[in-house]
């Protein structure tokens, strides 16, 4: 197992708890920022490291949108239609590395580093509705070449997938979902209360590595440079975002695009029980697949068996 992307599975979380909060306190900035210029160029630092790890790509674009501007990768593969690669929270277009040589195989990919988040995009106008959230990269995949791609989302990646899909599907081939969170099933109590304590930008480094560990099943955190690039992200920049909520039954029943839902069947994010079932009778044809030993940090713990079966969805 690659143990890498335990941080990352915790950072999802934390993200999400730390945009709930700074909604409730009422910071007046309307937009997410760096807590300070060093702690950006901190952030910078450990970014470009973390990006080491990931193929050249080919093309870097920055797209305007009607929100800010989204930073995207193009990276060429094999012949099969283009994947839009959308992380979790806290993470960025750098999270990808370990998916990246399996997927190159069968088709070339688009990473996005998510509007209001850490990472190269900036917002510039405030997100506060998933009517928001789904414009936004709306006008990313508008501008993008290719007729139709397919969403590929982790966690809160995979929420942003299918809340495009729901208010915005112009062009959007299928979507494929990697054990996201709000959209079959809520947060468990248990992730909700862990991450209380570390959902703010000063709390210590040991309280979110403890955090992380927890959510990726108690395996160790390691420290390595998109670990490093999570922890910069979390601790320096505020999220100014509103907190994602589960698509109403009907307007998920609505979704015509073809889905492929990949579940981690140990996640301690949610029931993983109820969330498979609960996409099987929303979308009764759906591809519901559960990985029965896989933690939240799935993507990290089995990138070959994804790639498969994505190249047989994308089939």
């Amino acid at each position: 197992m690659n143990r890498k992307k335990v941080l990352i599975s915790g950072g999802v979380v934390i993200a999400v708890l730390a945009a709930t909060v700074a909604y409730v306190l009422r910071d007046p900035a309307p937009v997410g920022y760096f807590t300070s210029g060093e702690a950006a160029d901190r952030f910078a630092g450990a970014y470009q490291e973390a990006m080491a790890d990931m193929p050249v790509p080919d093309r870097t674009i920055d797209i305007r949108t009607g929100y800010g501007v989204v930073r995207v990768y193009h990276f060429s593969g094999g012949p099969g239609p283009p994947l839009l690669l959308l992380p979790g929270r806290a993470s960025a277009s750098p999270v990808w590395a370990d998916n990246m040589p399996s997927l190159l195989r069968l088709c070339s990919v688009y990473t996005v580093d998510l509007l209001g988040e850490p990472g190269l995009s900036i917002q510039q106008r405030p997100i506060a509705t998933p009517a928001d959230h789904a414009q936004w990269l709306h006008e990313v995949v508008q501008a993008l070449p290719e007729p139709e791609v397919y969403l590929f989302g982790l966690s809160f990646g995979g929420w942003n997938a299918m809340n495009l899909a729901v208010h915005r599907p112009e062009k959007i081939a299928g979507v494929i979902l990697l054990d996201p969170i709000l959209i079959f099933g809520d947060l468990s109590a248990g992730v909700i209360w862990r991450s209380i304590p570390v959902a703010v930008t000063w709390a210590p480094r040991s309280w979110r590595d403890d955090f992380a560990s927890w959510t990726a099943n108690d395996a160790p955190v390691k420290d390595v440079p998109v670990a490093r690039m999570i922890e910069a992200g979390l601790q320096s920049y505020v999220v100014k975002l509103s907190a994602p909520t589960r698509p109403a039954d009907d307007r998920l029943r609505a979704v015509t695009a073809p889905v492929l839902l990949l579940v981690a069947g140990k996640s301690r994010m949610h029931d993983a029980a109820e969330v498979a079932a609960k996409a099987q009778a929303l979308l009764p044809h759906a591809t519901v697949k559960t990985y029965p030993d896989a933690s939240h940090a799935i993507n990290g713990e089995h990138p070959d068996e994804i790639a498969a079966d994505i190249a047989t969805f994308l089939s």
